[in-house]
């Protein structure tokens, strides 16, 4: 399965605690790096990866911490909507048994969420479930990723229990609507208005609400009339030019949206597909941007920092998509050996695209 492959297979790259512990040499007396990823989804988990591949017979261990105890295939979770499409084991996979296949010791997996970081003493505070722990970094790697503003499992949503719940419940209540709206004309509410009235084949009322004059509408003209007259093929009704300005919860579970243009909408379900926010709380404000989002140089590093590294989704340069979240894993994964080997790391050339162009379009759950 391609859940497998990108988790496990080394053609795809995926896929006690490390408390104050001091550099220390290996057997053969070189000092024994320690490198923090934090960030259980693609982008953390293909980075400890591609070190642990590229990076043989150096002297490192990894400690990779997320709060999920399974890697979660987000990037499926528009068609997983539909009950029965995927399987929770295809879904979610765990993390640790990916890593099995490497040095004992080089590795270590932590349930945990990130509290803080102390860029002077180089710790980050971690919160496990019973306890509190403080890891020491010769190198940190952020990859913490993004959240959907709803609590939509389109991106993990707490542990991954939480999020498989949450999964379960969406499922159901897509099922069960006879009408639906979409709010989000991006690349994630047009797949979803797209997957839904396909698979029901006409079955629901569905809605997509767009804010340009178009779906898709920063792309070029050719490719959003294609998007467009697919969707209307399905028998998707799509607004244009219209934004949701007010969401009433009615008695019968259902909502009552007041749209831009005056008039109101209601629906059994209503899936707001825009927006993102950045899980960067455990950093102090000067290390991110205005909205949210991890500064980096043209290293991909922290501004000031030589050991501090973002991506994926928590930098704040590239879209929010998976080709520019692989290509900075790429990236990272090569500057960390380039410094294992005592070289010098190029600079990273995707650096030309801000985060806040898609957040501007209503793009980017991906």
């Amino acid at each position: 399965m391609l859940f497998q492959q990108a988790i496990s297979a080394p053609s795809h790259l995926l896929g006690g605690a490390v408390t104050g512990v001091a550099q220390r040499p290996d057997s053969n007396g070189a000092e024994m790096k320690q490198i923090v990823i934090l960030g259980g989804s693609f982008a953390g988990v293909s980075i400890a990866h591609r070190i642990l591949k590229q990076a043989k017979n150096k002297a490192f261990k990894i400690t990779l911490v997320s709060p999920n105890t399974h890697f979660y295939w987000n990037i499926a979770s528009v068609r997983a909507m539909i009950q029965g499409e995927f399987t929770d084991d295809e879904m979610f996979q765990p993390i640790a048994s990916g890593f099995a296949q490497y040095p004992a010791g080089q590795f270590e997996f932590i349930t945990g969420t990130a509290e803080d970081v102390d860029v002077d003493a180089k710790t980050v505070e971690i919160s496990r479930p019973h306890d509190k722990i403080s890891l020491q970094y010769d190198m940190l790697i952020l990859a913490t990723g993004s959240r959907t503003k709803e609590p939509l499992p389109l991106k993990g949503v707490g542990s991954t229990e939480e999020t498989m719940a949450a999964l379960h419940d969406l499922q159901a209540r897509v099922k069960k609507a006879k009408t639906i709206v979409i709010a989000g004309a991006g690349p994630t509410g047009v797949e979803v208005a797209g997957e839904i009235s396909f698979a029901y084949k006409g079955a629901k009322e569905v809605t997509l609400v767009a804010s340009g004059p178009t779906v898709l509408h920063e792309t070029p003209e050719s490719v959003w009339k294609i998007v467009t007259k697919g969707l209307h093929d399905l028998g998707v009704n799509v607004k244009p030019q219209t934004k949701v300005l007010d969401v009433q919860n009615l008695a019968n579970g259902g909502h009552e949206l007041t749209l831009s243009d005056g008039s109101h909408l209601k629906a059994d379900l209503y899936l707001p597909t825009h927006g993102l926010v950045a899980n960067s709380s455990y950093l102090s404000e000067k290390f991110v941007n205005a909205y949210g989002f991890v500064k980096v140089d043209e290293y991909l590093r922290i501004p000031g920092t030589s050991n501090i590294w973002a991506a994926g989704d928590v930098c704040e340069v590239g879209a929010s998509q998976f080709l520019s979240c692989d290509q900075q894993s790429s990236y990272v994964a090569g500057a960390i050996v380039s410094i294992l080997s005592n070289k010098v790391p190029r600079r990273f050339k995707g650096m030309t695209t801000s985060k806040r162009i898609y957040l501007r379009a209503g793009q980017g759950h991906r």
